[in-house]
């Protein structure tokens, strides 16, 4: 089982390897790839010693399976070449999410569609997990009719500049800034890029994944993406309005039922997910559940994540994990 990780240098490629290391992923052989700058560059996985090659070399390796997370035009020009060669790439970026003929995963979800015809497969937004994990069997019972989600989004979502910026503001460094604002003591509802729409780009992966993800264009989602000064791991406030009614003890089961999902909620010992215990862990934190008073079958829910985990690197993982267990690979 010969693995590529590609992007292995970034910050989520380091998380990559940590948890495939964690997981003890069943790899014989694994390539770690990134940019031409980065060539030769020394890295150690599992004690042992690796030397960074370019994705040239790697494609020409012909790995079983190629775990992306280097950028939509780093995808959009080698995901094919290394899909030619029949190596299966689980991409981190956003190039292939929205593509009708490819497949947009999160394992406890809708693994089961995966084929071995499947050559690039996409993973989605850190957002869109953390939310489809907790909305998944709710919709399933309740079925939804409309979503509304603010996000309270971490710097490490943006990557190593932004986290920088951070550091650099708390210890009254002036630095390179990833945002056109400060973010220490600010919240800037501004994650990714504006389109015509006055919607963000993050704004829209949040409308538009979670119906891919489920299958089911009947419901919509509303988003507002915010970046906060947390170093990692992602909130997100969320309102879901249901076709059928609800009792909140039997969404809490339902909740906890659910794989990789961990329900915290209990007022009396302010018992509620938070991003600084989420860091590190690979579940969905769900919390502050309550029935939204002015609306009939509507739920207000508080939804936590390590952004880098569950909403990058783990997901990947597990989709690779999938490809090997059923012989997809």
């Amino acid at each position: 089982m010969k693995v590529a990780v590609i992007g292995a240098t970034g910050m989520v490629g380091d998380v990559m390897l940590k948890v495939l290391a964690e997981r003890n992923f069943p790899l014989t052989e694994l390539l770690l790839v990134a940019s031409e700058r980065s060539v030769g560059k020394k890295m150690t996985f599992k004690g042992n010693e690796y030397t960074v090659i370019g994705l040239a070399d790697a494609v020409a390796a012909r790995p079983n399976i190629a775990i992306f997370s280097a950028g939509g035009d780093t995808s959009l020009k080698w995901a094919p070449k290394f899909a030619e060669v029949g190596t299966t790439v689980v991409d981190n970026s956003s190039a292939w999410r929205m593509d009708p003929t490819k497949k947009l995963v999160v394992p406890e979800i809708n693994a089961h569609e995966l084929t071995a015809e499947d050559k690039i497969i996409a993973n989605p937004n850190c957002s869109t997990i953390q939310l489809v994990m907790a909305l998944h069997p709710l919709h399933k019972k309740y079925k939804m009719k409309r979503v509304v989600v603010s996000t309270y989004q971490s710097v490490s979502g943006t990557g190593v500049k932004a986290v920088k910026q951070l550091e650099n503001e708390i210890a009254g460094v002036q630095g390179e800034m990833a945002y056109p604002y400060p973010i220490g003591r600010n919240a800037l509802p501004h994650c990714d890029v504006f389109l015509e729409n006055g919607y963000t780009k993050e704004e829209m992966k949040l409308a538009r994944e979670p119906q891919k993800i489920l299958d089911d264009r009947t419901f919509s989602v509303s988003a507002t993406a915010v970046r906060i000064p947390t170093a990692g791991g992602h909130s997100e406030s969320v309102n879901v309005e249901f076709e059928n009614d609800f009792e909140l003890n039997e969404v809490r089961k339902l909740l906890n039922e659910m794989p990789g999902v961990t329900v915290q909620d209990n007022p009396d010992t302010n018992t509620y997910p938070m991003p600084i215990y989420a860091h590190d862990k690979d579940e969905v934190f769900v919390g502050r559940i309550r029935r939204d008073e002015t609306q009939r079958n509507t739920l207000n829910m508080w939804i936590v994540a390590d952004n880098l985990r569950k909403g990058a690197a783990t997901n990947a993982v597990q989709i690779s994990e999938y490809l090997v267990e059923k012989g997809l690979v």
